[in-house]
């Protein structure tokens, strides 16, 4: 049965929810040991003077059921902005019941209300469930881009 769902822009007394929701991501997606954000951090970066990602917070039947996290990037080739999709997140209680499509939904409203060019995401290759979810929504696989990443001491030696 499908609950009554609602949409809102976090605020900052979110941040322990929201904390909640990306160590529960963590778990699921077998990456908690690399989860080191502190309610302090998340209250920096996303609160303060220089915000750096927005949070779109989903309840169902008045329960924290999941989280959108997401940033602006920029198309070259479109001369425009962008909104990637850091994080979405269901609470396994809540899934099924249309929560991840409803924070879709809402994103896709923002990117085309902010005239961005285009919504874009990164998914796990094991993560079918979450795939073939994004594949019903119309979504295209990106199979010719290969994502990169530079952390930790590799960033730091390339900073020098």
């Amino acid at each position: 049965m499908r609950g009554v769902i609602s949409l809102r822009t976090a605020e900052p007394g979110d941040v322990p929810q929201i904390l909640r929701f990306i160590r529960a991501l963590g778990v699921y997606e077998h990456l908690e040991s690399e989860v080191v954000a502190t309610e302090a951090a998340l209250h920096a970066t996303l609160f303060g003077e220089r915000r750096y990602a927005e949070v779109l917070l989903a309840d169902c039947d008045g329960q924290a059921a999941g989280f959108a996290l997401y940033f602006h990037n920029y198309s070259t080739f479109l001369a425009r902005p962008g909104i990637y999709l850091e994080d979405l997140f269901v609470d396994p209680a809540f899934r099924q019941h249309g929560v991840g499509k409803a924070l879709l939904q809402q994103l896709a409203r923002q990117t085309v209300a902010r005239e961005c060019g285009r919504l874009e995401w990164s998914a796990l290759k094991w993560n079918a469930l979450a795939i073939d979810f994004y594949l019903r929504l119309g979504a295209v696989a990106l199979d010719d881009w290969r994502g990169y990443r530079l952390s930790g001491a590799a960033l730091q030696r390339l900073a020098e």
